[in-house]
């Protein structure tokens, strides 16, 4: 059966009776919760599926430092013991909380609802601590996903997984809305940085790797979290605007093939909850499609946890998507369609008596209600909040070895993509022009989810880190670095793209007195829809900027600081030496410096494919119709793929040499398993870390092969003169890809592997 299409007559019956078909019996049944659901009214089981935003139950300003943010008494008891409202989540417009202010309100919610209601059932606080414990000030600042992505190093994505883990439940709040597991494979889309990338199995071995860091072995625990999966599924294809929650076309082949299996790894490694895609599939609002939450989610891939919506989405079915008359029929559709719980955030009362109407009407089933209750009760009780509904706050969570974890990652991320005439590392006495207006910003390093939604609160909580400006100053000396940015962003400005005190003139005169520019250009902070854009382009500005300096005849050095890969193709070729920086957090700056001086061998390899053309975005596994010429090379297609760099380049300032590539089967059967084995040196003089990637490819295929695809990787790191051997095992699954009839399947014939610019073939036997 397809997954994505109009419901069929028969579910569309089902909806109207109120019967869900759900996988309710394979639901873990825990003594605890299952007597608790027993002993529940019809109210009490709905108010558990609400979840409210922070707004609805505080009065007064939200500040790390006065502690702002009160308990609204009326307002909370409204919700906790009138409607038995059971979630909270952190309100957009909030700045950071200090630990103690967290503990008080946090205490103060769950006070109520193990006190003043009548089943004593604890709340469950939610918060997107995306990259760090994100609304917590003492929070350390991780690399945002794109750029753990860069690092290819796994360990380095579990070890902050499990920092921000540990930090965020110092916070007292036991909800992690993340990871994202969606595709980033739009570069004009404002969440590409929220994501592990344009390939599928990169995004897997991450989102496994942070998984295990957010929940461990076992939740209930006071370093753990429970993990939330985004957005299910297809939130992210290429979409017409490549703007955020606007409508995509998927064919389920290629939701099988390259949205799923992130997914799919991530449900059978024990995730916790699911929140689901905002976005239309097929003109479907996936908040109302039970093919996709149901039947793909539930069944299929067999997924226990939690279900949750994104923000007001299930409004959504009515205010914007037009595919429900009313607000009733919105929760009745989207509650049917296996939604658990509703991130209302505001209307709970509307939503409360009209999902209990609905109940009682028997337009939504007793069973689907009891399921979605189990399910939320389930991940409370596994996070031992019944027993421990919050903790004393306490400081030794925030530790310098958190610190040290998001330099590490910082340094690894960072990729290099251009080192002509080996430019790099500078030399300690270089005297260095540092311009653009990413130079002296904490706020552009971290981007979105810092400390507030939109990150404009950063500056407020990093007086003590060090911008690019500041650590280079400190690297290389202030008496030998002169700051004039050229461009600046104006951050009281409506938009982040916003710039004033353009001044380039000032920045091409100040090029005169040194030996280099280093060159900081990018983005402000943005996130979801305030960051959408109509070009791709790096702002006009900026171009100007980069393209007079480049004027001056000194080695320009450009550092891009976005959280997407914004087109630099006018001007690319006149720089000297490009790095790219991503969002990698708070010790961005001093990792920087680092590289420039050479203190740090860059190991950083690009996650995504960076384009040249706002009209090529196409990702590196393309079909081979898409190439720019043909096999025979008759026809020279100008429409080709043509890319600024290609997924997985990054350099180095050591060399590597790859050698004996071999395989332990040239011919193998389905049943066996495939060794890959290939040495590489270290030729270089200085000691470097090393992404080793084993491309494949299907040479021919039943429908059109991808051009390749990564299989497995390892980064390994290497003293100069050192050689080691990277052995890699694939089974003929590995090799696999979904057919016409929407099914995995491995088919016989040949296949290229790859690994640098080492080849062999091997063919599958029936």
């Amino acid at each position: 059966m397809h997954i994505i299409k109009a419901l069929s007559l028969l579910v569309f019956v089902a909806f109207l009776l109120g019967c869900t078909c759900s996988s309710s019996d394979t639901v873990e049944r825990i003594p605890y919760v299952e007597a608790l659901i027993k002993q529940m009214t019809i109210e009490e089981k709905v108010g558990q599926t609400a979840q409210i935003t922070l707004d609805v139950i505080t009065k007064g300003g939200g500040h790390a430092n006065y502690g702002g943010l009160q308990i609204d008494t009326a307002q909370i008891n409204d919700a906790l013991v009138k409607y038995h409202v059971g979630s909270v989540l952190n309100t957009a417009g909030n700045r950071a909380l200090n630990v103690h202010t967290w503990h008080h309100l946090i205490s103060s919610i769950q006070e109520v609802a193990t006190n003043d209601t009548r089943l004593k059932i604890p709340v469950i606080y939610g918060i997107d601590a995306i990259h760090g414990a994100t609304y917590t000030a003492e929070a350390t600042m991780f690399p945002q996903q794109i750029a753990q992505a860069a690092t290819w190093n796994r360990d380095l994505v579990y070890r902050i997984a499990k920092a921000t883990a540990l930090e965020t439940r110092a916070s007292n709040i036991p909800w992690n809305f993340s990871p994202v597991l969606d595709l980033g494979v739009d570069p004009r889309w404002a969440r590409i940085w929220e994501t592990f990338g344009e390939d599928t199995y990169l995004i897997s071995e991450m989102g496994l790797e942070a998984i295990r860091g957010y929940q461990g072995k076992e939740l209930n625990c006071s370093t753990r979290v429970a993990a939330c999966l985004k957005h299910f599924i297809g939130y992210s294809t290429l979409a017409s605007s490549g703007k955020d929650r606007t409508p995509a076309e998927i064919s389920d082949i290629s939701l099988r093939e390259y949205h799923l299996p992130p997914f799919q790894f991530a449900v059978e490694s024990g995730a916790a909850s699911v929140m689901i895609n905002s976005g239309l599939i097929n003109g479907i609002p996936v908040h109302g499609s039970y093919d996709i939450i149901t039947g793909l989610l539930k069944n299929e891939l067999g997924f226990n946890g939690l279900v949750v919506t994104d923000w007001a989405d299930i409004e959504n079915l009515h205010n914007r998507d037009k595919v429900a008359p009313s607000h009733k029929e919105a929760i009745r559709l989207a509650f049917n369609a296996g939604i658990d719980m509703s991130m209302i955030p505001y209307n709970y009362v509307q939503y409360c008596e009209m999902l209990v109407e609905l109940v009682k009407e028997g337009a939504v089933s007793m069973e689907r209600l009891d399921d979605a209750v189990r399910r939320i009760l389930n991940l409370k009780y596994k996070l031992g909040l019944f027993e421990r509904p919050f903790v004393e706050p306490s400081l030794d969570a925030f530790s310098d070895a958190h610190k040290k974890i998001a330099y590490m990652a910082a340094s690894e991320a960072i990729t290099l993509l251009k080192n002509e005439k080996e430019i790099l590392p500078l030399s300690k006495g270089t005297k260095i022009l540092v311009a653009g207006p990413n130079a002296n910003s904490m706020r552009t390093l971290n981007g979105g989810w810092s400390y507030s939604w939109q990150g404009e609160g950063v500056e407020e909580f990093t007086e003590d880190k060090n911008t690019i400006l500041k650590a280079i100053e400190m690297k290389f000396g202030k008496r030998n670095v002169i700051h004039v940015p050229g461009v600046e962003y104006d951050f009281n400005g409506r938009t982040y793209r916003d710039e004033h005190n353009v001044n380039i003139e000032a920045a091409v005169n100040a090029a005169r007195n040194v030996d280099v520019i280093v060159l900081c250009l990018g983005e402000n902070s943005y996130t979801e829809k305030p960051g959408d854009l109509s070009d791709l382009m790096i702002s006009e500005n900026q171009e100007k900027l980069a393209i007079e300096l480049a004027k001056t005849g000194k080695p320009v050095i450009l550092v891009l600081n976005a959280g997407r890969p914004r087109l630099i193709r006018r001007f690319a070729d006149d720089m000297s030496a490009i790095l790219q920086t991503y969002l990698c957090g708070n010790y961005a700056g001093d990792a920087l410096a680092d590289i420039l001086a050479g203190d740090v061998n860059p190991s950083g390899k690009l996650p995504y494919t960076y384009p040249m053309f706002s009209n090529s975005l196409v990702p590196y596994y393309h079909k081979h119709s898409e190439e720019s010429e043909s096999p025979e090379g008759v026809y020279n297609y100008e429409g080709g793929v043509y890319h600024q760099f290609s997924f997985g380049h990054g350099l180095s300032y050591t060399s590597f040499k790859y050698s004996n590539l071999a395989v332990s089967h040239v011919e193998f059967t389905n049943n066996d398993e495939l060794l890959v084995s290939v040495d590489v040196e270290n030729t270089g003089t200085v000691e470097g870390k090393e992404v080793v990637m084993l491309f494949a490819s299907d040479l021919y295929a039943s429908l059109a092969p991808d051009v390749k695809r990564l299989r497995r990787f390892d980064k390994i790191h290497l003293y100069p003169g050192e050689t080691k051997s990277v052995t890699f095992s694939l089974s003929a699954n590995d090799l696999s890809f979904i057919n016409a009839q929407s099914k995995r399947v491995t088919e016989p014939g040949e296949f290229a592997l790859k690994i640098a610019n080492l080849y062999k073939t091997i063919k599958l036997i029936e």
